[in-house]
């Protein structure tokens, strides 16, 4: 089973654009001697370069949300502030220090799929399996860290990304604008990080009438309230907790269900 999903998603993987360091590789500072690189991938930028290039991602995100290289760019050239404050939670929590620690990494090269099939229904990692087939998507999708002048912070917005489809799951989200809009204003209220408030701010105005009215109503209410009352995600060692209940993690968590409302069929 495990090599069937494993098939299934591989074609998935993010195509074209710049190359990053392997998805199974601790994100590490290195010495590329006069380059000035603090870390493979890393594309050292000056303030006002970081500065076009957040406008030109910003505008470029809000016109295609589904430009995931864009909206990577602008998370990593608006957040320094934000990423300094994430590191900061992480450092003084046991379980976000040894993440910071050992640079974990979610790719289909670091998961074990037969593991996660194997594990009880209900589970995190059976759930979490269920949201990538269901949903059609790939953990090797998310963008590598390239204009983050800092190497801990680097792989505190990499390691961000690569949780965000745990943070559908924890959520019972799915991938469709509404299900990432909501996710945004959860991620948006946990992390501050400018590029989440814009996607909460400025995603609804694709929605239709019917959605936009559900989502003002009940769904931004409900993301907000959970994303307060929950400690900092980023601290969870997801990958040690494959074999936790769902149920029993968003308890631990203070999340609660969604509204009852069919988010999947709404657009």
């Amino acid at each position: 089973m495990g090599t069937l999903l494993r098939s299934a998603l591989r074609p998935l993987r993010r195509v074209g654009g710049l190359r990053g360091p392997a998805a199974d590789v601790p994100l590490r500072g290195v010495r590329h001697g006069a380059n000035g690189l603090l870390y493979p991938g890393h594309i050292p930028t000056s303030p006002l370069q970081k500065a076009l290039l957040a406008a030109g991602s910003a505008g470029m995100s809000l016109y295609n949300p589904y430009r995931h290289d864009m909206v990577a760019v602008l998370g990593e050239t608006t957040g320094h502030g934000a990423l300094k404050v994430l590191r900061d939670q992480m450092r003084n929590d046991p379980e976000g220090a040894e993440i910071l620690q050992e640079r974990p990494r979610i790719s289909l090269s670091t998961l074990d799929l037969d593991k996660l099939c194997s594990l009880p229904e209900g589970s995190l990692g059976q759930e979490y399996l269920r949201f990538l087939h269901v949903n059609r998507v790939s953990p090797d999708t998310r963008a590598p860290t390239r204009f983050v002048d800092d190497e801990e912070l680097a792989y505190v917005i990499q390691r961000y990304r690569e949780v965000h489809d745990m943070l559908h799951t924890l959520l019972g989200m799915p991938t469709n604008i509404l299900g990432e809009i909501v996710v945004k204003w959860f991620e948006a209220v946990q992390t501050g990080l400018p590029m989440c408030i814009l996607g909460a701010l400025f995603g609804p105005i694709r929605l239709s009438a019917q959605s936009l009215q559900v989502l003002v109503s009940e769904l931004i209410p409900w993301a907000i309230q959970n994303g307060r009352r929950a400690p900092c995600v980023l601290n969870l060692y997801y990958e040690r907790r494959w074999e936790q209940p769902l149920r029993a993690l968003r308890e631990e968590l203070g999340i609660t269900d969604p509204p009852t409302v069919h988010v999947r069929g709404l657009a």
